[in-house]
């Protein structure tokens, strides 16, 4: 778990090597992530040379809540960024569910559930300020062209270049994904629910709490965050996949619009009204990727671009920040060997990975199907049966963890 703020040095440090360089030094990374940044940062440590090509032409800083937990935190403290992550936290207290009227009829405190929860845009600046890599905006991954030696990677701005490994670390919806191993409906399983977030008028929440309101297979909700002045707006239906673009995002107003048209809940309309008009507002499937290998050649895939667990695990920046510990430290630990790297990497992530995706009734507590689902819900909240599920689970997994290795370079 996180360390007291007093704790300003990361637990231990790994200096660049200053003897011969790894093999396969040169690598790119496709997507400046919470994985990609993760990942270049660790590698620049080991000694290796991490560039990255991100298709927006800055970072990415919208973005939920995540979940900064367990080995997760581990890693972030070896960063030495425990401090300013305890700093930047969300202070939310918990979860409240409402009725038509906007009543209170369940809360659920989170308070001490064993981890910190930062917004995504906080985490990607704190990390994208501790990654010294080379990083290209406004440009994607057109082709890439393997062989013994390297990658040809060509771009779709950028004069082509060599590389020695390129990694994807760009998300569900992964371009290097589809260069290397295929079309995305090989690997993405639908979740039969449509997520979407936008920016929202923050005194429309509670001030340090979620407030949700449901109707049979829907929720509008709202985060409040103690620490922000801007709150986000949440929305979530039940749909079998919908025939759409998913970088549209005219369409996916619409869509979203369309779902929420018929809600009874006052604030709807004003949180609807401000996502529509939020810029960055994020509308996509909850989905799962799922791969029996996330390497092909020289190419490894990370983060959601490999196993997507869906918003519902609650996991994905915990996934993408230990994976890509890692993915880099196996690559120091082989010296560069990505053969002998890749597949080790895959065994001692896969078995965390697996657990995440199974997220269980999650889903359907948070947007139950129907009016006594709702009501089972609610009772099961008033009666802390959900947090002492939870807890046990915390407690059950703490015991078992393996601990987080400590990667060095080869000798």
């Amino acid at each position: 778990m996180l360390l007291p703020h007093n704790h300003l040095e990361p637990a231990f440090q790994i200096q660049p090597s200053v003897e011969e360089p790894p093999m396969n030094e040169r690598i790119l990374i496709s997507g400046a992530s919470i994985a990609g940044l993760t990942l270049a940062h660790w590698l620049a440590r080991h000694g290796f040379r991490p560039t990255i090509v991100e298709r927006a032409p800055r970072l990415r800083t919208g973005g939920n809540g995540v979940d900064i937990r367990d080995d997760s935190a581990t890693v972030i403290e070896r960063m030495g960024l425990t401090p300013r992550v305890r700093e930047l936290a969300a202070d939310v207290h918990g979860m409240k569910f409402v009725d038509a009227a906007g009543r209170a009829v369940a809360r659920i405190d989170t308070r001490g559930a064993g981890s910190v929860e930062i917004m995504r845009g906080d985490l990607v600046a704190l990390l994208h300020e501790a990654t010294d890599a080379e990083i290209i905006f406004g440009d994607s991954i057109s082709a890439i062209e393997q062989d013994d030696d390297g990658v040809t990677v060509a771009f779709e701005h950028a004069p082509a270049r060599r590389f020695d490994l390129v990694i994807g670390a760009d998300g569900m919806h992964s371009n290097l994904r589809r260069l290397a191993f295929g079309p995305e409906e090989r690997f993405i399983r639908h979740k039969d629910h449509y997520f979407a977030f936008g920016n929202a008028d923050a005194a429309l929440g509670e001030d340090r709490w979620v407030t949700m309101f449901n109707t049979p297979g829907k929720m509008t909700g709202i985060y409040r965050s103690g620490n922000h002045d801007q709150a986000k707006a949440y929305f979530i239906f039940r749909s079998g996949p919908l025939d759409h673009d998913h970088r549209d995002t005219a369409e996916h107003r619409r869509l979203l619009g369309e779902a929420f048209a018929d809600q009874t809940w006052a604030p709807t309309q004003a949180l609807l009204d401000s996502a529509l008009a939020d810029p960055d507002l994020y509308f996509d499937a909850l989905g799962q990727v799922h791969m029996d290998s996330w390497s092909n050649g020289r190419v490894a895939l990370v983060g959601d671009a490999a196993w997507c667990a869906s918003p519902a695990s609650g996991a994905g920046a915990e996934l993408a920040i230990v994976g890509a510990y890692r993915l880099a430290g196996e690559l120091a630990a082989a010296n560069g060997d990505h053969q002998v790297a890749f597949a080790r990497y895959d065994a001692v992530q896969r078995p965390l990975v697996d657990k995440k995706q199974q997220i269980g009734p999650n889903v359907g507590l948070m947007v139950p199907k129907t009016g006594g689902g709702r009501c089972v819900r609610d009772a099961l909240v008033r009666l802390s049966v959900m947090k002492v599920a939870g807890a046990v689970e915390r407690h059950i997994q703490t015991h078992t963890a393996r601990p987080l290795p400590d990667y060095h370079r080869a000798a």
